[in-house]
């Protein structure tokens, strides 16, 4: 069983920056691909980026934070970060990191098998 740890979420205004990380446990941390994603009120939980554990292909972002995000991973600390500036408003939800025991990116949330109880991003306009 994996668990997966978020922190670095908060409130902050619009143009400004944020650090999320994500630290995993129980696991081989390191043969695991890395997502975040974010959930709005009465949306669906939305890819952000994801990094693998293979330097091949990776890292990937979903268009709407490309030259923003940064997604990077530690597998010595076993933790994965979001590095977040120039945030917006439409980028407020709660960030959830996830885990898949695979190569491949994918973007699609249910191939993902451990998530972390998620953290609050609020950017104010």
């Amino acid at each position: 069983q994996v668990l997966l740890v978020e922190s670095g979420g908060g409130l902050v205004q619009a143009g400004g920056s944020l650090r999320l990380s994500c630290v995993g446990s129980g696991g081989t941390f390191r043969r695991y691909t890395m997502g975040w994603f974010r959930q709005a009120p009465g949306k669906e939980r939305e890819f952000v980026a994801a990094i693998s554990w293979s330097v091949i292909g990776s890292p990937y972002y979903v268009d709407s934070v490309k030259g923003r995000f940064t997604i990077s991973r530690d597998n010595a600390k076993n933790t994965v970060f979001l590095q977040m500036k120039d945030l917006k408003p439409e980028d407020s939800g709660v960030y959830y990191c996830g885990a898949r025991p695979a190569i491949a990116i994918v973007t699609d949330a249910s191939e993902y098998t451990y998530w972390g109880q998620g953290t609050q991003v609020t950017v104010s306009s």
